[in-house]
């Protein structure tokens, strides 16, 4: 079959990778639907299982003037069609990680035997569906065949966890968690808050019109959380500002909110003030806080009005960090026992603030490239910014934060070999001796994620 294209790795790297290439996989935050494995059904064709949820393809596939519906994103398609077109525009993605994690899972993961042509699309897809048609491809097979030793989904503060509590009575022994993202009910700016804090008082049977219900509320979710196997929460953070408001400042803002009057920057003081509100609580039952911020969702209009969120059009901005944690870090910085991982897109961030904080605080950790620099590329300029003030020990390990499962096995071993490399040259230039990077690469590899995430306390 064909082989895909791989990072040439010198005498010293490839012998760093070859004593961590094996290691189990453990993906401590993503975006993967636990029903997969509730369910066990085989997955659907392969445009639905590789271009239409995907928006690394679909952005890309977009830039290059290729409409949303004709790749079955709110329509009806042919999914053969569909991958005809994702054929035609399969040079789109020479130069970007999606090419690589693309190829790893045709040629690796899935054992297609033909390379992807214009010419060869109908074969190629035939040849996946056939696959996925196989007891071996579905998803709980797959989960063993990737060697995963845990996988945390992303699931809304709301969500009944149905899909996980079957896994728990299937008898199955893959472990999947949940993650606990609660930004409907944090954020009132966002689109179905409203709907999302009337569902929080209906499944708790707390007055949530009150803020001390509302809070009692979020922690009894908490607790179902973790009664599940949650060791995080997830926060998406547009723009970040903590702050702290006294009793009666909040009270009054979440009257407001409940009777629809506050303004937009009442909005933003309410979310920051709960931000600091979700570290507390974490505090109080132990479960990391990841904070994900410097996205600006939905920026073309016309594509949100058509489609809704989540198509490919959210950008980058910058993030001022040390600002932005000041109420949250001076209110629960210094307190035992509290994780906070902090996920940028803003990479100017990493030696000018987020390296310093992170070799300050005891609780903060600095979370891999993510999104738009989670490529081989975006390793090396990771490594080369945080290190030299954060060190080894203050960064969190790696995550896929991928809706695409099958591209799992791709993504962790492009980040390892990243680090192989990484610590090569260190070796080099004299930073570490091989020891040191003996020891180095399998923290960075796997261990460090288990440890951060606490997966090893379960």
């Amino acid at each position: 079959m064909p082989d895909p294209i791989s990072p040439s790795l010198p005498g010293p790297a490839r012998a760093l990778y070859e004593a961590v290439a094996d290691l189990p996989i453990v993906s401590p935050h993503g975006h993967c639907d636990p029903a997969w494995w509730a369910e066990d059904t085989a997955f659907p064709n392969p445009a639905a299982l590789m271009i239409t949820p995907d928006h690394y393809v679909f952005r890309m596939l977009y830039s290059q003037g290729v409409a949303l519906e004709d790749l079955g994103i709110g329509a009806d398609r042919d999914p053969a069609e569909v991958f005809r077109l994702f054929a035609r525009h399969w040079d789109a993605f020479l130069g970007t990680p999606s090419r690589l994690w693309l190829e790893h899972t045709l040629y690796r993961t899935l054992g297609v035997e033909t390379v992807l042509t214009t010419e060869t699309a109908d074969e190629v897809h035939d040849q996946i569906a056939a696959r996925l048609a196989l007891p071996e491809f579905r998803p709980r097979a797959l989960f063993d065949r990737f060697n995963i030793s845990a996988l945390a989904t992303t699931d809304a503060a709301t969500d009944p966890l149905s899909a996980h509590q079957a896994i728990r009575a299937s008898g199955w022994q893959g472990r999947i968690v949940p993650t606990f993202r609660p930004d409907d009910l944090l954020n009132p700016a966002r689109k179905g808050a409203g709907a999302a804090l009337r569902q929080l008082g209906d499944m708790t049977g707390l007055d949530v019109a009150s803020f001390p219900g509302f809070l009692d509320a979020i922690r009894q979710r908490r607790a179902a959380f973790r009664a599940l196997g949650a060791t995080a929460t997830d926060h998406d953070v547009p723009e970040l500002a903590t702050c702290w408001l006294d009793r009666a400042g909040i009270t009054r803002l979440h009257e407001a909110r409940m009777a629809g009057t506050l303004t937009a920057q009442e909005a933003q003081a309410y979310h920051g003030h709960m931000l600091v509100e979700m570290a507390r609580m974490s505090v109080e039952d132990g479960l990391v806080m990841q904070i994900h911020a410097g996205s600006r969702r939905n920026t073309n209009a016309a594509l949100l009005d058509r489609f809704g969120p989540d198509v490919g059009a959210d950008i980058p901005m910058r993030t001022d960090w040390v600002r932005g944690m000041e109420a949250l870090l001076n209110q629960v910085g210094n307190a035992p026992g509290l994780r906070v991982i902090l996920f940028t897109l803003d990479e100017s961030a990493y030696a000018r603030e987020l390296a310093p904080m992170a070799g300050h605080w005891p609780c903060l950790r600095i979370g891999p490239p993510w999104w738009f620099h989670d490529s081989l590329n975006g390793i090396r300029r990771y490594f080369d910014q945080v290190v030299e003030t954060a060190g080894y020990r203050n960064l969190a390990g790696f995550n896929d934060d991928t809706r695409a499962f099958l591209s799992i096995p791709a993504r962790h071993d492009l980040w390892r070999r990243g680090v192989c490399l990484h610590l090569a040259d260190q070796i080099g230039r004299g930073v570490l001796t091989k020891g040191d990077a003996d020891r180095l690469a399998p923290l960075l590899a796997h261990d460090l994620a288990v440890e951060t995430y606490r997966l090893g306390e379960a």
